[in-house]
């Protein structure tokens, strides 16, 4: 539940927008005065183990003025979201808010309706940029993935595969990456376009097979280790997981060519050629 706290000395506003924004489900702390409301936004909250997620903030306070408020919450928070209430006649004192890092502004009288949706598009704003955060601190604690002979580096964005460099290009790796972090789970080539590339059409899945391709090639195993990248038939490609990393069975409805060999009076070949998708559709450029 968000937690919004209204700092407005106008006491029937201040219940309007209370009335207003506990009907959207939030829950409102409210301050009539500048300095209490300062002193718990900076201070107080953390010993209260408080958090609050939006700020509506009267600029005109008994106590403290709201912009200075604005100006020191910004440097503590730099990401909560701060919605100022000026008057009508006050351009200058909207334009210097904005300055000192205020989100929003409405001016007074306002429309209460209006005033929840720029609050709820505050919210989601703030949420998204939090969102955004969370997913690179995961990805700064994945920056090294670790498979058996295959090490990839994120932030370096080089991999090393049987202790020596692979050059990869830069969507090469990136389509690596993402099968690597979430290895075991299959996806399809277009959702591999819409996570890798950034678009996803039927006509473009040959971009895919080829790039699957290409990192095959490039990291061919050793004999009898199955390759990293795996094909599902019919649906699309993994990443090998462990369970399936030592042995590679030969596809269904065919024979090996250790069984085509050993059948026809031939010792089995030693070496192997690099591997290849001959489903795909794509070749490599």
């Amino acid at each position: 539940m968000p937690h919004v706290i209204i700092v407005e000395d106008d006491q029937s506003i201040a219940e309007m927008l209370q009335f207003h924004m506990q009907e959207q489900g939030y829950q409102v702390t409210h301050f009539a005065d500048g300095e209490k409301a300062r002193q718990f936004l900076l201070q107080d909250h953390k010993d209260s183990n408080t958090s609050f997620d939006l700020v509506v903030l009267d600029i005109m306070l008994p106590g403290c003025n709201g912009l200075d408020i604005c100006k020191q919450l910004r440097y503590e928070q730099p990401l909560t979201p701060i919605l100022m209430l000026t008057s009508l006649s006050a351009e200058a004192d909207r334009v210097i808010g904005l300055e000192l890092g205020a989100d929003d502004y409405l001016t007074k009288p306002f429309s209460m309706r209006e005033c929840v949706a720029r609050v709820k598009a505050l919210l989601r704003r703030s949420q998204a940029v939090l969102s955004m955060q969370s997913e690179q601190a995961q990805e700064k604690e994945v920056e090294q993935l670790h498979v058996e002979e295959l090490v990839l580096d994120a932030g370096s964005r080089t991999v090393l595969f049987d202790h020596k460099s692979v050059d990869l290009t830069a969507r090469e790796f990136d389509l690596l990456f993402y099968l690597l972090k979430n290895k075991g789970r299959v996806f399809s080539r277009n959702q591999l376009l819409d996570a890798v590339w950034g678009y996803s059409h039927d006509g473009y899945e040959h971009t895919v097979n080829t790039h699957i391709n290409r990192l095959r090639n490039k990291l061919v195993r050793t004999e009898g280790k199955a390759d990293f990248i795996q094909t599902v038939w019919g649906v699309g490609y993994k990443f090998l997981d462990e369970e399936s990393s030592t042995s590679k069975e030969p596809s269904a409805g065919k024979e090996s060519s250790t069984g085509k060999e050993q059948s026809a009076g031939k010792m089995p070949s030693t070496s192997k050629k690099p591997s290849t998708d001959n489903t795909d559709s794509g070749k490599s450029s």
